[in-house]
């Protein structure tokens, strides 16, 4: 028998506030955290714009030789997770820690690190390379380090499918909660991958919006739309099994109701031009929290802003939610932080939390008029405010990956 699922803590390092709150309310002003790219000279490249996170400090969350051995991506992944076991109200001494698990994935880990490996080694031979660099690059290293921050010791995993990262680790992490196999989970993704490798790669599949207004570049669901902004960041939080959370006096912020997840099986960047996948996925999960599509109040869209993401995604809306599709409230958090890669299914899905305690549905910032098939709610205009009953979160990523996760308001 399934076990029911809640949220009880929140983490969030982004390019708009480097703690949960801080976040959310840059979410609410409508605060647009993109802007030229600091990381490196950009001289030689098209992309002139990201997402970055600025002012954080790792030393101000972690000792500073445990930081050293960390690279941004688990340095942001620690720093979120931190702060959602505070939030949570979660006392690791009072746990088995067995029970209590980790799944936080990053679409990429480091490629700084292999920038400068491959550098070093060109310049001055491999017995030069920095011992670290393996440790330091691998992308599971968020989850393990985390493991070591908190001193979770149950199921540690990390999952790694590209841009839906954060959705399949926590989808991951709702299912070994449901089936018995860990009490407490942190659960998200994170990402640190604004570097020339990264940018350059991008930029040269066309993926990466080439614009050099920051109102103007990351407009998902717009006719002038051409690409994405690389953010960074990450979205960690804390899922627990209800009668735990109850019994340790928890405040419990919202319950996983459903999850999809599937694949495209159709092309290595493009999401299938009929939708069915990521459609699968939405039907999935509402199906699994025993609800129409008709009761989803709110959906927080993969909304990347480029030409194919943006039209199939809709296109699988419609499918799934037939003329419920024309009343369902959608937008884009990415309009404000950009494309956080595998951190973005972690840091929408706190949007959702948020979005279902506070009756909030913010603007897709910066877009203004779709096209053709792109003719749905996507909350250009205005922020709105309602109840929310149901929301969801949807991911899709390189490969033909598909997930979404429904949430819906706590009710005992």
């Amino acid at each position: 028998m399934k076990r029911r699922v809640v949220v009880t803590g929140l983490g969030a390092v982004t390019p708009i506030g480097n703690d949960s709150e801080t976040f959310w309310e840059g979410i609410k002003a409508g605060k647009v955290g993109i802007g030229p790219i600091t990381r490196f000279d950009t001289a030689d490249y098209k992309v002139k714009l990201a997402a970055e996170v600025k002012g954080f400090y790792a030393k101000e969350y972690m000792d500073a030789k445990a930081a050293r051995r960390m690279e941004l991506f688990s340095q942001y992944a620690v720093a979120a997770a931190l702060e959602a076991e505070k939030n949570a109200g979660l006392s690791m001494e009072e746990e088995d820690p067995f029970r209590v698990g980790v799944i936080v994935g990053s679409g990429i880990g480091s490629l700084q690190v292999a920038e400068q490996t491959a550098r070093r080694i060109w310049e001055k031979g491999a017995s030069r390379t920095d011992p670290l660099s393996v440790p330091k690059m691998i992308s599971n290293m968020a989850a393990g380090n985390i493991s070591i921050a908190t001193g979770a010791r149950g199921k540690c995993t990390s999952v790694v499918t590209a841009c839906a990262t954060g959705t399949h680790c926590i989808g991951d992490a709702y299912r070994a909660i449901q089936y018995g196999d860990a009490d407490v989970m942190f659960a998200g993704g994170t990402e640190g991958a604004i570097c020339p490798i990264a940018v350059a790669g991008f930029g040269n599949l066309t993926a990466l919006s080439i614009s050099e207004n920051p109102l103007r570049a990351s407009i998902p669901f717009d006719k002038d739309r051409n690409g994405f902004v690389m953010g960074e960041g990450a979205g960690i939080v804390v899922l627990e099994e209800l009668n735990h959370a109850k019994e340790r006096g928890a405040k419990i912020l919202a319950e996983v109701a459903g999850y999809g997840a599937t694949a495209d099986a159709f092309h290595i960047t493009s999401p299938s031009e009929d939708g069915s996948g990521a459609a699968r996925a939405m039907a999935d999960a509402i199906k699994e929290g025993g609800i129409t599509p008709e009761d989803v109040d709110y959906i927080n869209a993969h909304g990347t802003g480029t030409h194919h993401n943006d039209l199939f995604e809709t296109r699988a809306i419609k499918a799934v939610f037939g003329d419920a599709a024309q009343r369902v409230r959608i937008n884009s958090t990415k309009s404000m932080v950009g494309h956080l890669l595998g951190a973005a299914g972690g840091v929408e899905f706190i949007v959702c939390v948020k979005s279902i305690l506070e009756g909030f549905i913010h603007q897709t910032v910066g877009s203004i008029q779709g096209e053709d098939e792109l003719d749905l709610n996507y909350m250009f205009d205005a922020p709105f405010r309602q109840e929310i009953r149901y929301a969801m979160s949807n991911s899709l990523g390189f490969g033909g990956h598909n997930g979404s996760i429904l949430l819906k308001k706590y009710e005992d």
